[in-house]
């Protein structure tokens, strides 16, 4: 069990981290390719990779029309939206937005699913929302309110998906299930894309084109397949916490690589995002001590058998006598 927590955080914080270059290179793939055709080569290229590795069993499984619709709206819908709002804001604003999704993901599942996040996780939470509010409140560097509305509607629709996959997970192999969810983010974004963009240029730099392969790998491929695996083993809220790696990644890239301003204003709303972060993810990588105590008290119980009824202990030894 604690081997495979310790997989678990590894995995989500690894994707939180390759989630962070995401906002960046989606920044420099928008100078070649709209937001829906950005949306249908980040999703289709990754979705074409692993269709070809993953078992045939596997994807028959995965492959239904629930997994095929949350990918479409809760990936494909994301990111799009998402593309729209970077598009339309600086690098800095729209990671640190994206702030906000730990919060969404706790209420979005105390109302789904009636759990409720540790006091000091929701403290975390209204310290990143504060952060937030100023960070909207400045529109250096090319922000817009506008732009910022869409990353905070990508953010509520990134939650939502969040908290929905657990259930979608359960007994379906990972890889499937990512697969049949990037095919349907790709489908969903093609009409879009054709309609309202037309078809995108043959004539693209080479930075962009960089951008939008390292885009469908490092920012789509491996993330998603390690957060899936990742929310296999722990909650949603616990998960959710590690999506607070994003913004403060992304922001960082912002800064240093496209000469975003931080300013008195943007970085005390980094700063009070940080410290949600920090509040809102220490309840999810320690386990509090009671149940720690409870876990290691059972664990002795079976190994001593005392965990068994009497006639089940009274088999086992039957059991145990007779084998050579």
């Amino acid at each position: 069990m604690t081997n495979n927590r310790t997989r678990a955080v590894a995995a989500l914080t690894v994707a939180g981290v390759a989630w962070g270059t995401s906002v960046p290179l989606t920044k420099v793939a928008l100078t070649w390719l709209g937001p829906g055709w950005l949306t249908v080569a980040r999703f289709g290229i990754a979705a074409l990779v692993l269709l070809a590795v993953t078992r045939r069993e596997s994807l028959r499984q995965a492959f239904t029309w629930r997994i095929l619709a949350s990918g479409a709206i809760g990936w494909g819908g994301t990111v799009l939206v998402q593309n729209i709002g970077v598009q339309r804001t600086s690098v800095t604003h729209a990671a640190l937005l994206l702030g906000a999704a730990p919060l969404l993901v706790a209420v979005i599942a105390a109302a789904w699913q009636r759990t409720t996040a540790h006091p000091v996780a929701w403290a975390g939470f209204a310290v990143s929302l504060l952060g937030v509010g100023l960070v909207t409140g400045g529109h250096g560097g090319g922000a817009t309110l506008v732009g910022d509305a869409f990353v905070v509607a990508s953010a509520l629709l990134s939650a939502m998906i969040t908290v929905a996959q657990p259930r979608l997970l359960e007994g379906r192999d990972v890889l499937a299930v990512t697969a049949v969810q990037f095919t349907g983010a790709a489908l969903v974004a093609l009409p879009f894309s054709a309609l309202t963009e037309g078809m995108p240029s043959a004539r693209a730099g080479t930075g962009a084109v960089l951008a939008v392969v390292a885009l469908a790998g490092a920012g789509t491929l491996l993330p998603f397949c390690l957060f899936s695996y990742g929310q296999r083993k722990v909650s949603a809220e616990v998960a959710g916490a590690f999506m607070n790696l994003e913004p403060l990644v992304g922001a960082i890239a912002g800064v240093v690589a496209f000469g975003d301003p931080a300013g008195p204003r943007q970085l005390a709303g980094g700063a009070a995002i940080v410290v949600g972060i920090a509040l809102s993810s220490l309840p999810a990588l320690r386990l509090p001590v009671p149940e720690a105590l409870e876990l290691e008290s059972v664990v002795e119980e079976v190994l001593s058998g005392d965990f068994l009824p009497a006639e089940l202990q009274e088999e086992d030894d039957c059991v145990c006598a007779a084998a050579p």
